[in-house]
């Protein structure tokens, strides 16, 4: 099916640039045109070019002095990745899916952000947000939707609480991606930024060959005198880790002699499997207990921006009688 990528042809909005969503095509078609992993500034620059964007609206900018066209572009980049019609094999680095190829060639200039949201993987992404306490889709246009009453700082808090969250999901989507024995080493690094190895102790990943059901060791002082031993199950979801496992769990630790266990996995825990960790003491981290405490420990990820408000101080204006 052709597409239609001429700007003018295009659903506008103000400034005269393409929406959003009117672009979505315009990507995946970028993206199709390369056999191999193409960067997101890649997609920009070639989407741009065959929009045939005049330079004026090319040289727009926000209010922050960004490009409104770029940031406008990363939009229908992130909600393709989202919903499983492109993917990041590397960060940075995108591919068109056999599932975006399919439908770049069904849809064309009809695949529409409504349909996109239809797909299994972008409903499991917003089931996930769901279960954070968000399940609203950030876009920077609704920002200046929002309540004119609300409190400015609340806004703020709302929307970095939303960006994060959607990184904290696709944190998650890429550690299912990876090996079982990268999963443990993440693991063990992230309890080990969370203080569990202590000042003198000591964090080892156990050998693939012979690890006795035990995944991970943490030994909380130089002497080993206190040691925590993990379990890693990286599973896909609705895989979730079951009773007998929990069981089995319990088992390698008492062939260690100990009582102190912690079990994660990027699924989740039935119900039988939480009632007997309860019972043994075992602590449970799911998959996004797990992506949420790595970004509160910085494990896999940067610190992108922070931002500094500042308030009147009130004690500073006071003049002595």
């Amino acid at each position: 099916m052709a597409i239609t990528t001429n700007y003018k042809e295009l659903k506008l909005c103000k400034h005269g640039l393409p929406t959003w969503d009117a672009m979505l095509p315009v990507v995946l078609l970028v993206a199709s045109e390369h056999a191999e992993q193409i960067k997101r500034s890649t997609i920009k620059d070639e989407a741009i070019k065959k929009m045939e964007l005049p330079k004026p609206l090319q040289q727009l900018k926000s209010d922050r002095g960004e490009s409104i066209i770029y940031s406008r572009i990363g939009w229908p980049i992130s909600e393709l990745a989202v919903s499983g019609l492109l993917e990041r094999p590397k960060r940075g680095l995108y591919q068109i899916t056999n599932l975006g190829k399919q439908l770049l060639f069904e849809k064309g200039n009809k695949l529409t952000s409504e349909f996109i949201r239809q797909q299994p993987q972008y409903i499991q992404h917003q089931k996930e947000l769901v279960q954070k306490g968000n399940n609203e889709i950030v876009e920077s246009a609704n920002i200046a939707n929002d309540d004119a009453d609300s409190n400015p700082l609340q806004l703020v808090d709302s929307v970095v609480k939303k960006y994060n969250d959607s990184v904290s999901i696709e944190l998650l989507e890429r550690i299912r991606k990876g090996s079982p024995y990268f999963f443990e080493k993440l693991v063990v690094e992230l309890l080990s930024n969370m203080g569990y190895k202590g000042e003198n102790g000591h964090a080892m990943v156990t050998q693939k060959s012979n690890d006795k059901g035990i995944d991970g060791i943490i030994n909380q002082d130089a002497l080993g005198t206190s040691t925590v031993y993990l379990q890693a199950k990286k599973y896909q979801v609705g895989n979730n880790v079951q009773r007998n496992e929990m069981q089995a769990f319990f088992g390698a630790l008492s062939g260690y002699g100990s009582d102190r266990g912690v079990f994660i996995t990027t699924s989740d825990f039935s119900d039988g499997a939480v009632e007997y960790a309860k019972n043994q003491h075992i602590v449970l981290i799911n998959g996004l207990q797990l992506s949420d405490l790595m970004l509160q420990y910085q494990v896999g990820v940067n610190v992108k921006k922070q931002y500094t408000t500042f308030d009147i101080d009130e004690d500073f204006f006071i003049e002595d009688d």
